[in-house]
């Protein structure tokens, strides 16, 4: 697997648990203090809750997040012994960068064939 291909890999896992944790419903915590065993919910789906749908602006926004994150932490990364966390930080961010730019679409086309 070529070094691209696995940042790309990390860039978008974390990018998706972003995205995931972003539409997570906030728990009541009073609700939950209250209740009963007895009175808890049962069966299949009893606890599921109706997550967050994200707007397009609001991916767009945690994506750009995320890559400024990876470029940050890059930025930090200033002794020699980091060089390569840094290369991957910055690597991760590009990826992340290019969807947002909707050059990932040139890439596919090659891969196809």
């Amino acid at each position: 697997m070529r070094a691209r291909d696995k940042a790309a890999v990390s860039a978008l896992r974390g990018t998706l648990a972003a995205l995931d944790n972003a539409e997570a419903v906030p728990v009541d915590e009073a609700v939950h203090r209250a209740a009963a065993l007895e009175a808890s919910p049962a069966g299949a789906g009893a606890t599921e809750a109706v997550r967050r749908e994200l707007s397009e602006c609001d991916v767009v926004q945690i994506v750009r997040a995320e890559a400024a994150e990876r470029l940050a932490a890059a930025a930090e990364l200033s002794a020699p012994a980091h060089a390569d966390r840094a290369g991957r930080l910055r690597a991760e961010a590009a990826v992340l960068l290019r969807f947002l730019d909707g050059e990932s679409d040139a890439g596919t086309e090659n891969d196809r064939s």
